[in-house]
C-alpha cells in the first residue's frame, strides 16, 4: 500500500460565500490544494458539493460506492452528507470545489 502525508497538509482556500435566495443554505466556493500523497481524512459536508480538478490527480473514496480516479480537466459531484475521502496523486492536486450547505452547521464534519 502507498504511504499518504498527513491529511493535516492540505490546504482550502475560501474564494466566495453567498446566501441561496430565499433557503437557509449558503454557496461556498474555494480552492483546496494538497501535496503529493496527501489526503484530507473522511469526512462529510451538510449539503452538496462539485468539484474540478485544476491540475494533478487524485482519487475520492465515496462510502457505498467504488474508488474515482480524477485528473486535471475531471469533475465530480457528491450527496449531502456523503461521507468521503480525498486522496492526493504523486505530484498532489488543486481543485476548485463548490458547496451549498446548511447556514450555522459546521462547514465539515469528521466522517463517524
Amino acid at each position: 500500500m502507498q504511504d499518504f502525508a498527513p491529511q493535516q497538509t492540505f490546504k482550502r482556500t475560501t474564494l466566495q460565500r453567498t446566501d441561496v435566495p430565499a433557503s437557509n443554505y449558503e454557496a461556498v466556493m474555494g480552492i483546496t490544494e494538497l501535496p503529493p500523497n496527501a489526503y484530507i481524512a473522511r469526512e462529510s459536508h451538510p449539503g452538496l458539493e462539485a468539484g474540478y480538478v485544476l491540475e494533478g490527480c487524485a482519487t475520492l473514496f465515496v462510502d457505498g460506492q467504488p474508488p474515482l480516479a480524477l485528473s486535471t480537466g475531471q469533475s465530480w459531484k457528491l450527496a449531502p452528507n456523503a461521507q468521503h475521502e480525498f486522496r492526493a496523486g504523486p505530484d498532489g492536486v488543486k481543485v476548485l470545489a463548490n458547496w451549498v450547505v446548511e447556514k450555522g452547521k459546521a462547514f465539515s464534519s469528521p466522517a463517524s
